[in-house]
């Protein structure tokens, strides 16, 4: 195996051992980009010899026998709406060409001191809402990577780097995840901070990672669990308590809820029979669950929420260069503005009802199992693919992870999405591994990088 095919696990203790450098491994991962860059575009703003510096840095560090951090020596990249004091932060829009923020956003800096290398900025849609980036799938180039995450999911599904960190604010995160085969965590709302982090929606705005396999997603995120007291929606004591050992992540077998949604007619046939094969195959701890009618108005929630926020955060990108902005955005925008207070008021009261209809749900059920995706990705650049099966468990802010363990067409991969309750991350990590671990057993599959120089 090569260094820039190892897990973030195995990376970072081979690293420890002293079988592998953090330079080995940073060139090993520069080796590949410039293999497969110009395939899939993943990357916005990449300097070799700076990730090259940051890695000679980590060793000698380490030869010195200074404490090393979680992530140490280990390249992730970062979406270019993360603020980064080094390297330009452009959104993905020409009105922000040239940005250079004076400080890092908190989970940047969070991931330089647990050791991490920043390896460079990823691809980012416009403003991360909708109109799409250069990214292109590693799976196949002629179809969507999806967004508004798209780099970040396509380098490391594409062995650029092991791990990368995204945003979420409806399907962000686990569309790319599930379209580009590779896990993807939205943790809950709240839980990490979004400071130096472009603003879409307060609300509905998630941080979250991508990477290659449970134990690698709960790696990095534990460490961007925390406090700094500059977002106001991240608690006190903020953290991520995961077992020492996995096999005690949960006392038995977890009970999961089978939920098809409001929106189960809309998934593609060849998605509904792979989630039908799938619950039956997991029929003993599965359970085919309903959710109740308020939950038919989660979209047009959503919606009004997002849009009215948009419209508020996007003002100034407004006034001064609408013309400059996507045909989709800005009638995103206008929308927004033609909302009224009531309308926005009665979306958020609409929210607080979902919230406590899952509570009633989370009371029964360790998870619940659901599309991430209406199907494999789309063919086509033009658009980054539909994110309704995320929205209602973005609109209720719980934690969500992409699993590759289905295939749709064509044989490209497609994700299984878990939620689960409100601020117990830690166990909604503990199901997906046990599921995982069952998949592998029976001969499924659980992760979809492609291999070889022609990803």
């Amino acid at each position: 195996m090569q260094p820039h095919e190892m897990s973030a696990r195995a990376a970072a203790d081979a690293i420890r051992r002293g079988e592998l450098t953090s330079e080995a491994l940073v060139r090993a991962c520069l080796d590949r980009i410039a293999r497969t860059e110009d395939r899939i575009r993943a990357w916005t703003w990449l300097e070799p010899d700076q990730a090259i510096a940051q890695a000679r840095e980590a060793d000698r560090a380490q030869a010195s026998g200074a404490r090393l951090g979680a992530l140490h020596g280990l390249p992730v990249g970062i979406k270019d709406i993360f603020d980064t004091a080094d390297m330009p932060t452009e959104c993905g829009t020409i009105l922000h060409r040239g940005r250079r923020p004076r400080e890092d956003a908190t989970v940047v800096a969070l991931l330089r001191e647990a050791g991490a290398v920043i390896m460079g900025k990823t691809v980012t849609t416009e403003l991360a809402v909708y109109a799409p980036g250069k990214t292109t799938n590693p799976h196949d180039e002629r179809r969507t990577p999806g967004g508004s995450s798209s780099g970040s999911a396509a380098a490391v599904a594409a062995g650029m780097v092991p791990l990368a960190v995204g945003t979420q604010t409806n399907g962000s995160l686990i569309r790319p995840a599930s379209y580009c085969g590779v896990y993807g965590f939205k943790p809950s709302h709240g839980a990490i901070s979004r400071y130096g982090v472009l603003k879409q929606s307060p609300t509905l705005d998630h941080v979250g990672v991508f990477a290659r396999s449970v134990e690698d997603v709960a790696l990095i995120a534990r460490e961007l669990f925390a406090w700094d007291g500059k977002d106001l929606d991240v608690a006190p004591g903020s953290h991520l308590e995961l077992p020492a050992r996995w096999e005690n992540a949960l006392p038995g077998p977890p009970r999961i809820a089978f939920v098809k949604t409001p929106l189960w007619p809309q998934a593609e046939g060849i998605t509904q029979e792979a989630f039908v094969r799938l619950a039956k195959r997991w029929s003993d701890v599965v359970t085919e669950v309903d959710l109740p009618p308020p939950f038919d108005s989660a979209v047009e929630w959503h919606r009004t929420i997002m849009e009215s926020d948009l419209a508020n955060s996007f003002e100034d990108e407004y006034a001064r260069g609408r013309d400059r902005l996507s045909e989709v955005l800005v009638q995103m925008i206008e929308r927004g503005q033609r909302y009224t207070g009531v309308s926005y008021s009665k979306a958020c009261d609409g929210m607080v009802v979902l919230q406590r209809a899952l509570e009633r749900v989370f009371a029964e059920y360790d998870a619940i199992l659901t599309p991430a995706t209406q199907g494999a990705a789309p063919r086509g650049l033009a658009a980054t693919g539909s994110p309704m099966f995320c929205t209602i468990w973005t609109l209720c802010g719980v934690p969500a992870i992409s699993l590759p363990v289905l295939q749709g067409e064509d044989g490209m991969p497609m994700g299984a999405q878990l939620a689960g309750r409100k601020g117990h991350d830690a166990h909604l990590l503990g199901v997906a591994r046990w599921l995982v671990e069952r998949e592998y057993r029976h001969g499924g599959s659980a992760g979809g990088s492609p291999q070889g120089d022609g990803a």
